[in-house]
């Protein structure tokens, strides 16, 4: 038996932003956005489109979400507007997974009562919670269609995920018109992300029959679109393809989890400060020789996707995807030797992420 179960609307295609209004209803609504997103001027179109019904704007949302400043901000989001219904999330994945802390209440209404959860895998029950929507403004964090919140304590080295019912988003805005003004690192390292997660979603022991035509359909999309679109950033058109398939990656990985490589990006971040997109993509090449021969119908589709005749021309098809745009393959690069990247590849297969791997069962 299997089973794939999404309960996000996604709202995709040119001008999707304008049902935002539609969508919030007679509800009131916080919005929650990165720094950029008012010189941008999107800020004030979502002023414009909601009028009075945006109670709040917090567009400090800062990539990595700390709890040092995560704390001071959901206290004060809940003691100055208790009874708002709605958080719009406007922005990559940091802003995202801000939305999805914000709209959970503790009993106590303080974060530490929250982070306790977080800290002690404790079954906490929250009292009451916020709707959430997403609107992404990049192509690759898949979190607009996922319950999962990336949490860190850079203070203690550590990353913290959150993951309750009422995470899952109630929408998604998908709106490729967002992301024109997304400079080369950020569209390189958001679309490398949500390759991370069609391929994981399939390298996994949760994967299904949904979940694995989404990947497919999302690898394929990506190894195609996103040099292109590299090479043409003000292409809408090219801007349009890679939103669709990281939604689709994100669609499939929101029922499987990540797996391998988001387990060893996770450290690699924390410790060298490598933007999560490459952190969790410049290992893929070795990880698929890790996978190969563990599944018959998931080597058929690693070559389907790499148009390759056997293993070695998957690997070298990746390998060359990567490099040619710019990211090195090799560990060493990173600062890791080879003993350290293998014992870091041991302990990542025995965490809950690494647990997911199909060289793991």
């Amino acid at each position: 038996m299997w089973t794939y179960t999404n309960p996000v609307a996604a709202h995709v295609g040119r001008g999707a932003l304008d049902q935002l209004p539609r969508l919030l209803g007679a509800r009131r609504a916080i919005l929650v956005a990165f720094p950029e997103a008012g010189p941008l001027g999107l800020v004030d179109r979502l002023r414009t489109l909601l009028g009075q019904r945006l109670a709040a704007v917090e567009p400090h949302v800062l990539p990595n979400p700390d709890v040092a400043w995560l704390g001071p901000l959901y206290e004060r989001l809940w003691r100055d507007h208790p009874d708002v219904e709605c958080v719009i999330a406007l922005g990559g994945g940091s802003a995202i997974d801000c939305g999805k802390a914000m709209v959970v209440r503790t009993p106590s209404g303080t974060f530490g009562e929250l982070l306790h959860w977080l800290e002690t895998g404790a079954p906490g029950t929250p009292h009451g919670h916020r709707r959430l929507i997403a609107v992404p403004t990049t192509a690759g964090t898949g979190s607009e269609v996922t319950p999962w919140a990336t949490l860190w304590d850079q203070a203690r080295s550590r990353k913290l995920s959150l993951h309750l019912p009422c995470t899952w988003p109630e929408a998604a805005v998908v709106d490729a018109g967002l992301m024109t003004s997304l400079p080369h690192g950020a569209t390189l390292a958001s679309g490398l992300d949500a390759l991370s997660h069609a391929l994981e979603s399939l390298w996994n022991v949760h994967r299904n029959p949904v979940s694995a035509s989404l990947a497919v359909t999302a690898a394929r999309g990506i190894l195609r679109t996103l040099p292109r679109l590299l090479a043409a950033p003000g292409d809408l058109g090219l801007r349009e393809r890679l939103a669709t398939a990281a939604l689709q990656a994100g669609l499939a990985f929101s029922n499987t989890r990540t797996a391998l490589a988001h387990s060893l990006s996770y450290d690699i971040t924390l410790e060298r400060g490598v933007p999560h997109g490459i952190a969790c993509s410049f290992s893929l090449p070795r990880i698929l020789e890790l996978a190969w021969g563990r599944d018959p119908e998931v080597d058929a589709q690693m070559l389907a996707i790499f148009e390759a005749d056997d293993r070695d021309g998957a690997v070298a098809r990746l390998t060359a995807f990567l490099q040619d745009a710019g990211v090195n393959t090799d560990p060493a690069s990173y600062g890791i030797a080879d003993a350290d990247w293998q014992l870091r590849i041991d302990r990542a297969l025995r965490g809950p992420r690494g647990r997911n791997f199909i060289a793991a069962a």
